[in-house]
C-alpha cells in the first residue's frame, strides 16, 4: 500500500546518526543521500522492499511533529524490539509510554516499544506474536 514514509528533520546529520543506528538494528544499511536542486538534503533508507526517508523541509520552514502520528517499524523478534528501543535511547531518542514489552489484546499479543526521535517524531517497534 505504501511507497515510502518521509519525516522532516531540523538537523539532518543528527537524524542520520540516529536513524543509521536504529535502522541498522533492523538490517538497513547506509541511506542514499540526495541533495535536490534547492540544496535540501534527503536520506533514503531502503530495506526489505520499504523506503524510509528523512528530509530537510523543502519549503524552508522548520520540521514539525505530527500530533497523533506514529511510524511503526516491523521487527522479527521481541529481542529486536528491545534492541531497537535501547539503541534509539542510546542514540539520542527518548523512551515514551510503557517500557518495551509484551502487550496482550483482543487481537493477540505483540511486543511494543515507543520512542521519540531527536526531532520529536513518535516511532514504534512492533513484533506480533504468532
Amino acid at each position: 500500500m505504501f511507497s515510502h514514509i518521509m519525516l522532516g528533520s531540523n538537523d539532518i546529520e543528527r537524524s542520520k546518526r540516529f536513524y543509521d543506528a536504529i535502522l541498522g538494528v533492523l538490517g538497513a544499511g547506509e541511506p542514499h543521500r540526495n541533495v535536490n536542486a534547492t540544496g535540501h538534503t534527503r536520506l533514503f533508507y531502503r530495506h526489505d522492499g520499504s523506503t524510509f526517508c528523512v528530509s530537510e523541509p523543502i519549503d524552508g520552514e522548520p520540521a514539525t511533529v505530527a500530533n497523533g502520528g506514529t511510524i511503526g517499524f516491523k521487527c522479527n523478534s521481541a529481542e529486536q524490539v528491545k534492541a531497537f528501543h535501547d539503541v534509539a535511547v542510546a542514540s539520542g531518542g527518548v523512551s515514551i509510554e510503557d517500557p518495551p514489552g509484551l502487550r496482550e489484546g483482543k487481537l493477540g499479543g505483540m511486543h511494543l516499544a515507543y520512542v521519540r526521535d531527536p526531532d520529536g517524531h513518535k516511532l514504534c517497534a512492533i513484533y506480533r506474536v504468532k
